[in-house]
């Protein structure tokens, strides 16, 4: 389809260029041809623009064109947005008018009070005549409509043509309204009941069913009626109103996955743009056809050619596409400008449209390579890299000198796996542990690798170096790792990792290693621990705790982290408006606050007789206060730390959650567990130190709980931080 004038007429009503505007429209409409899609979309634009009033009085001038599409039903949205601009009401109008709706309505009952209620008895003002009408028509109790005023939907709930009246209630507005027609003229759109509003309005409960069940055809439904979207503004109309928030993010991973995949919908690339509904249906093949018609680089090629066979493997049955992707394919191998990875990718890619058969190059490229292991790691999908491994095992027979390269080199925890079994399968457990040692040796170099295989050791005594004192060393390395990794950016998600391993299922895998090591060792690694930051006083009193129960003689040297000092390892916990608020507060008590009192002190002390002196008296408490004050305050803010959006655990109930509950009867109740400084029962917020929030702490969701003697169940845990 031509957008030629559109685009043009679009142009000037950006900018607001009527004369412009008027000269484009008057050739527009001298023209022989119509394309009726893009006429309508022009009327469209206007009727929403500035200069749909000046514009009213030249609008008609397209009817001899509109002619030759009147019997269309596109011909018919076109009549109504005419009507819709027309500001010169016109006996030979009206004619046109009355007549197109007599011949569409003949058997109309109503017909003739309908023509007078939208002017076309007296014909001296009948704009929006046609849409006027078919509104009336569609005036039925139970019917649904949508203001144009910020009421939202409607439904009918009764209808008086006597009094020229209806009554509807609205989505939201509280209560029933009444509208005069003339006024229903102005401010309401019909909508028909399979419309996404109307169903979302009249029956949320089957919308929800329905798009639970077919995601696609309710973004289908949605695009048709409400045009293109956004994903947030996907959420907007959906999220809550037909999906409940706690199921959104899978609906939606699968709604999107799935749409991505439709031959209607257009799904864009970046988050910001739209997606659209298309006005006909474009294959599969023809959308990468169109991708690959932008001459993407071979790495881009890969990649996209790789995505689409992923998401669409049943279009190479089709021949004719199959072999154009084959020359597509032929013609990058010909470049001659290839790295081994890229040629290699795209073999994989010959060998599956060759469906099985027998696809020489693939075997010749593998065994000329004299590097593999680097061919290997230069491809960047997980599946060829696979793939690669699984050709060379298959092919070479220097497979396991490679294969014990990439060990500690690659990156995935899945191809290690693969590596390992195949080693291991071949007898290779003396070369394995060399590379552990050097692993063992040098953790900082393959952090990932080290603690990769230690939770492999922790569960199978039947790899190399699960013996006691292999575990030890590992144990040994990981918390050298561990120190050295909190002394560099960029490595929170391994210290996090790490700390899981350490501490989950109560400390389980530290209990197994404590368990059959010496005293000695045992020690060595109460000392290790101290130098890791990111172990809590707490983390390390338990460490102490497991270590006495097997060595018993080394219980003083946890004294430091026993209750005594507990005080001292009070964590509080606290956002940085917070923390910034009480350092104000210190601020403000040092040098002004206390600078005051010494004044007032200084001036009761002038009055005598202190003994009796009110002033005095009255000024010392307010010093003690003070000073109260501001050692509490600095005591605490030395242990102060800022809680962060990354700090916070929802999978449990903890500092920085924001719990929501509900009971049986369906009464719900929210809390906000934060530090001491911000705590406002009012608001619901808590203090994590206070007696119901210590009663809540590592709850999960679904878990029972009491508050203020009354059962709730815990619904859902979000991050603070997300909520402001």
């Amino acid at each position: 389809m031509s957008m030629s004038y559109l685009d043009q007429f679009q142009k000037h009503l950006r900018n607001h260029d009527y004369p412009s505007f008027l000269t484009l429209w008057e050739e527009y409409c001298m023209g022989d041809e119509l394309d009726g899609e893009e006429l309508k979309r022009i009327l469209t634009s206007i009727k929403n623009s500035e200069l749909a009033t000046p514009f009213g009085r030249h609008v008609e001038n397209v009817l001899p064109l509109w002619e030759k599409i009147k019997e269309t039903e596109l011909g018919h949205e076109i009549i109504k947005l005419i009507f819709d601009l027309q500001t010169t009401n016109t006996a030979q109008l009206g004619d046109l008018a009355f007549n197109y709706l007599k011949q569409r309505n003949a058997d109309d009952s109503f017909f003739n009070d309908k023509i007078r209620l939208i002017g076309l008895r007296e014909t001296t003002h009948f704009q929006g005549a046609i849409s006027n009408y078919e509104l009336l028509t569609h005036m039925k109790k139970g019917n649904f409509v949508f203001h144009s005023g910020g009421w939202g939907v409607g439904e009918i709930i009764d209808i008086s043509f006597l009094r020229e009246q209806l009554s509807i209630e609205f989505d939201y507005v509280g209560g029933k309204k009444d509208l005069s027609f003339e006024n229903a003229f102005k401010t309401l759109i019909p909508i028909p009941d399979d419309h996404f509003l109307a169903l979302r309005f009249g029956n949320p409960d089957e919308l929800e069913e329905r798009a639970k069940k077919n995601p696609v055809e309710t973004i289908h439904i949605l695009l048709r009626d409400l045009g293109p979207l956004t994903a947030a503004e996907i959420k907007e109309e959906l999220c809550e109103l037909v999906i409940p928030l706690e199921e959104w993010a899978r609906w939606w991973q699968t709604a999107r996955t799935k749409v991505k995949k439709d031959t209607m919908i257009e799904t864009p690339e970046d988050i910001r743009k739209h997606f659209k509904l298309r006005e006909s249906e474009v294959p599969h093949e023809d959308r990468l056809q169109k991708a690959l018609e932008k001459k993407p680089d071979v790495s881009n090629l890969i990649q996209i050619v790789y995505t689409f066979l992923r998401d669409f493997p049943q279009t190479i049955k089709n021949e004719e596409f199959r072999k154009d992707l084959e020359e597509k394919l032929k013609e990058a191998l010909s470049t001659g400008e290839l790295t081994d990875a890229q040629e290699l990718q795209l073999h994989f890619f010959m060998e599956d449209l060759n469906e099985g058969k027998e696809y020489s190059p693939t075997r010749e490229l593998i065994t000329r390579f004299t590097s593999p292991e680097d061919v290997v790691n230069e491809i960047e999908i997980v599946a060829f890299k696979k793939r690669a491994l699984f050709d060379i095992r298959k092919l070479r027979e220097d497979w396991t000198v490679f294969f014990l390269n990439l060990l500690l080199k690659i990156d995935q925890n899945p191809l290690r796996d693969y590596i390992l079994t195949e080693l291991l399968k071949f007898k290779k457990e003396e070369e394995i542990i060399k590379k552990l040692d050097e692993l063992l040796t040098f953790p900082s170099r393959y952090p990932q690798v080290l603690l990769w295989y230690f939770q492999k050791l922790m569960k199978d005594d039947k790899l190399p170096l699960s013996d006691q004192k292999g575990k030890n060393r590992f144990f040994e390395s990981l918390l050298i790792l561990l120190s050295l990794l909190e002394q560099s950016s960029g490595n929170r998600d391994l210290i996090k990792k790490t700390l899981t391993f350490l501490t989950t299922g109560r400390y389980n895998n530290v209990r197994k290693v404590f368990q059959n090591s010496s005293k000695e060792t045992v020690q060595e690694f109460l000392l290790l621990s101290t130098k890791c930051q990111s172990l809590t006083e707490h983390d390390i009193k338990i460490f102490h705790s497991l270590a006495e129960v097997v060595h018993p003689s080394l219980a003083k040297m946890g004294k430091k982290y026993t209750n005594d000092s507990q005080e001292d390892e009070i964590v509080i916990w606290t956002t940085l408006e917070g923390y910034n608020k009480i350092k104000s507060r210190i601020h403000e008590i040092s040098t002004v606050e206390t600078v005051d009192n010494a004044k007032e002190i200084e001036e009761a002390r002038a009055l005598g007789d202190l003994r009796e002196n009110a002033e005095f008296k009255a000024a010392k408490e307010r010093r003690e206060r003070l000073q109260s004050e501001l050692r509490t305050l600095s005591r605490e803010f030395n242990q102060a730390r800022i809680l962060t959006k990354d700090d916070v655990d929802t999978n449990q109930v903890s500092v920085g959650v924001v719990v929501d509950f509900h009971d049986d009867e369906g009464k719900k109740i929210s809390y906000t567990l934060l530090g001491p400084w911000e705590a406002d029962p009012e608001k619901y917020i808590l203090s994590f130190q206070s007696k119901l929030a210590q009663s809540l702490m590592g709850h999960k969701k679904g878990d029972k709980v009491l508050i203020q003697g009354k059962p709730f169940i815990i619904s859902d845990l979000r991050n603070y931080f997300e909520t402001i």
